[in-house]
């Protein structure tokens, strides 16, 4: 017989202390709390949960440790009408449980409800299909573990798949591949470092489920969106086991990242949960208190409000459900040293009713919190919601993935009309989507690409998404790409095409490189990575999803690749590039000729005017970087002024002739970097007022040199 001490509400989950474990789980609708243990052979002995405080039911077992696994059954009401659904035949993972072992294996028993007759109670047992939650040791040797805590300006942060990283990297054991010590392996951490990369953003690592539908279809969710254990590391990525092992290897790559110099940020899905819609399956928090953990519809209580699409919507307004993301964040911190949080579809955790609320509740607790606010907090700042779409309007310290970025810069390179005053916007850090509530530059986060769309390859070789590998007969992922395939269709050999298609891919990596706010790099788009014209390969836990790195060696990959570690240089040793502040367009205190900050011109030479800035056809401009107004200490201390920089931007297609400034802007330049042709590495000084040849859809970056 097991003995069963009180135990505390507090902290919630499995808290092991070195000579046994307290058990604490809450839930309002329970009337009994099944602890339920499984030995080595699987078999289960349940022990009912002695104390409830507040709602919280606890037990403290001696001698139960690390690698034990458990899980609850909660009896209680089993009232769809009401928002009630507990079902003790449901063995219920631990919403707390920090490690979880083995997959959900699709079966009727992981359903409520029957799936001939719905209105009827399933009651098979479902613990021989589903996970287990597990005990673990809290206690790992952190040494001299420091966060590397990098401001936001010096940030270059890399967008990567734990998995889809190293899974086909022939350097690393083979053990180790597509796991944490994959990802922490010298190959991976030198490879960073030589991009210029300062953060890994990693796509979710919560445990996950994939869909059943998905699975269906003989595919899974590879992404990982679709989280059922908000503390758990995802066990799949584990090389060295899955009983807890999994939380020490985590640990471990994050020490060897920040050893690097990386910091780590983890993508969250704190806006729905793996258990869908009201016709899916009893996992966690549905069995547990579905009324607190869910949004329910206002019109009947058997279903649920959907703000992603997913089938669910997390209840951000009840405050048991808020103490879960908030311990979730805290613990990923303190405990697992993590260094912020990119938040997917982070306007679902801002309806306090049915609008978007930039004052919701769950954003006073982030800012109040002494812990979570001093992190990288990013917003996805959308939902599928209506009015979801929210970028530019999420609360000072917060900064965002800029959409309008991403599709601004792409319009701009496709030749898109009438994008020169957008393009200016985004080059210099979108001040008209920021400025107004006090945020800075840093409060975007550009992109191109992302997970969710093309690759850089693909964009310039896909007018239309090619998603049949789905299975969804291609009506999965968005038809607005904003792609253009340089004139066909797909792979070529065209001499006409693929020389166009490299030079597109520089311009959008230089721009992106070069432009004021924090740049995000998409793994394995500076190998020229390809998803067969996939946009939205979720699914896709293969080859068409993971980076290929023998393919990676081809030449014009490596080209592409050394002009990325150029431009994160060029960025890395010019301030100019990653300012503090917007532009101002005013004179720079002690600069040469009082120039301004920032100063427009047309091919002409001209300083723009409104009229220039209207004309629809334009799509060349070139923009002048003052140094004067960027002072940083030198090695020594005394404050000295960067470099000035002269960007040359020509999307036509046709090449153009522009016209240097005057000698006020400085009275010779040289070229640091020519997207149309990258290898040259000298090339004459270029005098004031002379004219400079610019190709076709490309890039030329001069600096001033006196």
């Amino acid at each position: 017989m097991q003995d069963v001490w009180p135990g505390d509400p507090y902290p919630l989950g499995a808290t092991w202390d070195g000579a046994g474990t307290n058990f604490a789980l809450f839930s309002e609708v329970a009337e009994r709390v099944e602890l339920c243990l499984f030995d080595e052979r699987g078999k289960e002995k349940r022990i009912d949960l002695p104390e409830v405080d507040a709602f919280v039911w606890h037990g403290y077992l001696p001698g139960v440790g690390p690698g034990q696994r458990y899980g609850y059954r909660v009896h209680g009401a089993y009232d769809a009408a009401q928002g009630h659904r507990c079902n003790p035949a449901k063995l219920l993972l631990d919403p707390y449980a920090k490690a979880m072992e083995g997959q959900v294996h699709w079966h009727e028993a992981l359903f409520s409800y029957d799936f001939q007759q719905p209105n009827r109670r399933n009651t098979a047992d479902s613990a021989p299909h589903t996970m287990k939650s597990v005990v673990i040791n809290p206690f790992f040797d952190w040494g001299d573990d420091r966060p590397p805590r990098r401001p936001y300006h010096e940030t270059v942060i890399y967008e990567a798949h734990v998995k889809g990283l190293t899974a086909r990297h022939p350097a690393i054991p083979e053990r180790q591949r597509g796991t944490y010590a994959g990802l922490a392996h010298p190959v991976t951490v030198d490879y960073l470092k030589s991009l210029g990369v300062t953060a890994i953003e990693l796509m979710p690592v919560h445990q996950s489920v994939p869909e059943h539908h998905v699975v269906a279809r003989g595919l899974t969710n590879y992404w990982g969106y679709n989280t059922i254990g908000f503390f758990a590391p995802h066990n799949t990525y584990s090389a060295a086991g899955q009983r807890g092992e999994q939380v020490l290897e985590f640990k471990s790559m994050v020490k060897t990242l920040h050893q690097a110099g990386i910091e780590v940020i983890l993508d969250v899905v704190y806006n729905h949960t793996a258990e869908g819609d009201h016709l899916g399956p009893t996992l966690s928090f549905r069995g547990i208190d579905n009324a607190a953990y869910y949004r329910l519809s206002d019109d009947d209580l058997r279903y649920y409000m959907d703000y992603t699409g997913c089938g669910n919507s997390l209840n951000a307004r009840h405050p048991h459900a808020l103490q879960l993301i908030m311990d979730s964040l805290r613990y990923w911190i303190l405990e697992m040293h993590v260094d912020g949080f990119r938040f997917d579809l982070a306007a679902a955790l801002a309806r306090e009713f049915h609008d978007v609320d930039r004052l919701a509740t769950f954003f006073d607790l982030v800012h109040q919190d002494p812990v979570v606010s001093q992190v990288k907090l990013i917003a996805e700042p959308w939902d599928v919601g209506e009015g979801g779409y929210q970028v530019g309007n999420f609360p000072p310290a917060w900064s965002e993935w800029n959409g309008k970025y991403r599709d601004t810069v792409r319009d701009f390179w496709r030749g898109e009309p009438a994008t020169l005053p957008e393009f200016a916007y985004r080059l210099t850090g979108s001040s008209d989507l920021y400025q107004e509530d006090g945020r800075s530059p840093v409060a975007s986060i550009n992109f191109v690409t992302s997970h969710d769309g093309f690759t850089l390859d693909d964009l310039v070789s896909y007018n239309n998404k090619h998603n049949e590998d789905n299975g969804e007969d291609n009506r999965d992922g968005t038809d607005d790409n904003r792609s253009w395939n340089c004139g066909v269709e797909g792979p070529t050999d065209d001499p006409a095409v693929t020389p166009l298609r490299e030079k597109q891919k520089r311009n959008f990596l230089a721009t992106l490189l070069l432009s004021q706010g924090v740049p995000m790099l998409l793994h394995g788009d500076e190998l020229g990575r390809s998803q067969r014209g996939n946009n939205n390969a979720y699914c896709q836990d293969n080859e068409v999803s993971w980076v290929d790195w023998e393919q990676a060696q081809a030449g014009d990959r490596e080209a592409l690749l050394e002009l990325v570690r150029t431009v994160s240089r060029l960025r890395q040793d010019h301030p100019v590039f990653r300012r503090r502040r917007f532009f101002q367009g005013r004179p720079v205190r002690g600069s040469k000729n009082g120039l301004h900050d920032i100063a427009w011109f047309t091919p002409g030479g001209e300083e723009m005017t409104d009229d220039d800035w209207q004309t629809s056809f334009a799509k060349s401009m070139a923009v002048f970087l003052n140094g004067d107004a960027i002072t940083e200490p030198d090695p020594r201390g005394q404050r000295v002024a960067d470099d000035s920089f002269l960007l040359l931007f020509n999307a036509h297609s046709s090449d153009i002739r522009f016209t240097l400034p005057g000698e006020g802007f400085g009275q010779s330049w040289e070229v640091v970097l020519d997207t149309a042709d990258p290898l040259i590495e000298e090339r004459a000084k270029i005098k004031a007022g002379s004219q400079v040849d610019v190709e076709s859809r490309s890039l030329l970056v001069l600096r001033r040199v006196d």
